[in-house]
């Protein structure tokens, strides 16, 4: 597999991991009122939802729980398969 081809197979993989922690940041938050910059105003959901966001693409890029890890194995050894 070229470099190039391992490079944006790590960006997917890492965009994955960062997608899984958001669902898993929004949930953790899901139930919080009132509290933050916002109070408890219809901005505080936007605001929220757009901090769990950045979070999350942190954490993933930081090396999050290893799963961008096991997806980027998995992914090179498909593209391998394909093209052997």
């Amino acid at each position: 597999v070229s470099p190039q081809m391992q490079q944006k197979l790590k960006a997917s993989a890492q965009d994955f991991e960062a997608v899984f922690l958001g669902n898993m940041f929004s949930q953790m938050t899901e139930g919080l009122k009132g509290d933050g910059p916002f109070g408890s105003t219809v901005g505080t959901g936007v605001w929220r939802s757009m901090l769990t966001d950045e979070y999350a693409k942190n954490f993933a890029k930081s090396g999050g729980i290893g799963l961008s890890n096991d997806v980027f194995r998995s992914m090179i050894m498909q593209q391998a398969a394909r093209a052997g």
